[in-house]
């Protein structure tokens, strides 16, 4: 983390030698755009920490854990699918997730289905795309999800 916040560090300093009113133009933007996500954020993260708080951790290790087997990669897969969960609240989720006892590989399969089915939004996809080329799209996402868990698993065992 610190080595992170050194190069932005960095990048602010060459950016305002470069140009210090884009730069400033820059900031002001940036700190607009997270000032507007922050609710959403704040809102999300406060009724995911209230749905841990109230789920037991031997729950959710016993169903997403590493000795529930094939069960968890499912249920991750389909609450990823269901799931309208932004990345930038998916991640952090994530992480509270592995803190609580979920491998990487289940949590993998979460968020390659959050990212790439969506089965609530599948009628406004099907509108645009229609019906064949929409469930082709989310099956073959999810049936791929499902592939990059195996694949984690095998660089995490290593």
């Amino acid at each position: 983390m610190e080595i992170l916040t050194i190069i932005a560090v960095i990048a602010i300093i060459a950016s305002l030698i470069a140009d210090r009113h884009k730069t400033w133009k820059g900031i002001k933007k940036g700190l607009v755009m997270f000032l507007k996500i922050l609710p959403a954020i704040l809102s999300v993260l406060i009724l995911v920490s209230i749905l841990l708080y109230f789920l037991p951790n031997e729950l959710i290790v016993e169903y997403l854990g590493e000795d529930a087997g094939l069960t968890a990669y499912v249920f991750a897969a389909i609450a990823g699918s269901i799931a309208l969960i932004p990345g930038f609240i998916a991640y952090p989720l994530a992480g509270i997730l592995v803190k609580t006892g979920v491998s990487y590989p289940v949590i993998a399969v979460f968020i390659t289905t959050l990212m790439m089915v969506g089965i609530l939004t599948l009628p406004v996809e099907i509108k645009y795309f229609g019906i064949r080329i929409s469930l082709i799209r989310n099956i073959l996402y999810f049936l791929g999800a499902l592939i990059v868990g195996f694949l984690i698993s095998l660089f995490y065992i290593l």
